[in-house]
């Protein structure tokens, strides 16, 4: 699997990998961009413009790689977010 420094991607650079890692989900499982607005419930103009740009609401995201059996890799989003200062430690202990 590729990895990417997204540290050093504009927004815009990792929306567009994002959707390129969606799309070929979607063609590795043999699925048309219909199909899978069909599955999703998400609009095909919604699929083609995120495969195209990137852009993309996040409930439609969500949506998608549910409906991609991908819903499992949501599930460790942010979840291992390391500390960046002795005062974010300090704010999680009196959360």
């Amino acid at each position: 699997m590729n990895t990417f420094n997204f540290n050093q991607m504009t927004p815009n650079e990792i929306n567009k990998l994002i959707a390129a890692r969606i799309r070929d989900i979607r063609k590795r499982k043999k699925m048309s961009q219909k199909k899978l607005s069909e599955k999703s419930g998400v609009s095909l103009g919604s699929v083609k413009r995120f495969e195209n740009s990137g852009e993309i609401s996040l409930i439609s995201l969500t949506k998608i790689a549910i409906a991609l059996n991908c819903g499992n890799e949501l599930e460790g989003l942010f979840e291992n977010t390391g500390f960046e200062s002795i005062q974010e430690v300090i704010n999680e202990q009196n959360k």
